[in-house]
């Protein structure tokens, strides 16, 4: 009894000893689970920017459009009497000068017509005379010169008419221009209000296009405008006109831009893309690779602040060129970050650097309302 005893306390007492070396020894180990502490310094280091201070410019923004020629004058000539073509001096395709003859009737029996008239005035003129003199003697009645001069008027209007007649025997050119049609022959016989000739005048040539409401109002009369045709001829003209009501369907407004062509050698009715001045706004000339597009899929740039804050800015493209994309939206003078925007955020704090020394970036004193650099780029 007393030796199970003994044997019992003396396992007692090892595996006791053996529990309080294992405690001890681990409080020398790390624990599997445990992290070491968050470096706080490392965490504040804020990130470096480079940037530069732009300085806004006057630019004429321009809008591009697609448009048609179309000449300046077009008429269909048409005869004013009835009558046969006998003369015929103008072919289709051929150039003609204001005044010319392009086709003459036969005369017929116009020309007698015209003097029985002219001899009936002389009578109706005589008697007029005769009715007046023996009026102031008291032999003929104020109602009886009354009627010899109404019937002398009456007379005086034949013989026009008869005149006229004959005059629109000749059918004549109203202004320069190109036959692009011709309706008649020798021997066809038209009345009046039939076609004889289609007449278009190509000089000035005008190029017509649509703008819609929002930039109808900033073009201004005068201006110069490009247009490239479908040939790949490139042009200027001047904007001449601007309509003041705009078509029902598409709520655009006409414009025509007028295009010297003295050769003829632009053809109406050819396409052509239009480029039209509207009037001077405040811009900025930036390189593509700044913009970027802030969360709801604006088209921006990346500022800095006075203190250092990354500020999102919305922007406006007005135009583009090789060397750059031309910006409406920004203050005059602005500071922007030009590398490393894609890494930071709006509202972050960075170290800007200057992009042309490479050094930190500086404030001019007493400039309250944005930082600036020791250089000024406008560019």
């Amino acid at each position: 009894m007393k030796r199970s005893f003994v044997i019992a306390a003396t396992l007692a007492i090892g595996a006791i000893a053996w529990i309080g070396s294992g405690q001890l020894g681990g409080a020398d180990r790390p624990k599997a689970n445990e992290k070491p502490p968050a470096d706080l310094a490392a965490s504040e280091v804020m990130p470096s920017v480079r940037v530069r201070v732009h300085n806004a410019q006057m630019r004429t923004a321009k809008i591009a459009l697609h448009g048609k020629t179309k000449a300046d004058r077009k008429v269909n000539i048409k005869s004013e009497t009835h009558g046969r073509i006998v003369e015929l001096n103008a072919e289709k395709g051929e150039s003609v000068a204001a005044g010319s003859v392009l086709a003459r009737l036969a005369a017929d029996e116009r020309p007698a017509r015209l003097a029985e008239a002219k001899s009936l005035r002389e009578q109706r003129r005589i008697e007029y005379d005769a009715a007046k003199r023996l009026n102031k003697k008291g032999y003929r009645a104020e109602t009886q010169v009354a009627g010899a001069r109404a019937a002398l008027d009456a007379a005086v209007a034949a013989v026009k008419t008869a005149q006229m007649s004959l005059n629109h025997m000749a059918i004549l050119a109203p202004f320069d221009g190109l036959i692009v049609d011709r309706n008649v022959e020798i021997g066809d016989f038209v009345e009046m209000g039939d076609p004889i000739a289609r007449l278009i005048d190509l000089d000035p040539l005008l190029i017509v296009v649509h703008v819609n409401e929002r930039d109808a109002g900033r073009l201004t009369l005068g201006a110069l405008a490009t247009a490239r045709l479908i040939t790949g001829q490139t042009v200027e003209g001047i904007v001449s006109y601007v309509s003041a009501e705009a078509d029902d369907a598409t709520r655009t407004f006409r414009v025509e831009v007028e295009v010297a062509n003295p050769e003829g050698r632009m053809s109406d009715g050819l396409s052509a893309e239009v480029s039209l001045p509207l009037q001077q706004i405040v811009a900025h000339r930036l390189s593509p690779a700044v913009l970027a597009l802030d969360d709801s899929g604006k088209v921006g740039v990346k500022t800095l602040t006075p203190d250092n804050t990354v500020t999102f800015m919305p922007v406006q493209v007005m135009d583009e060129e090789p060397t750059g994309v031309w910006v409406a939206g920004l203050p005059q003078r602005v500071v922007l970050i030009t590398v490393g925007q894609e890494f930071i955020s709006d509202g972050q704090k960075v170290r800007p650097i200057d992009d042309a020394t490479l050094k930190p970036f500086g404030r001019v004193d007493g400039d309250a309302n944005t930082a600036s650099v020791p250089r000024d780029d406008a560019s």
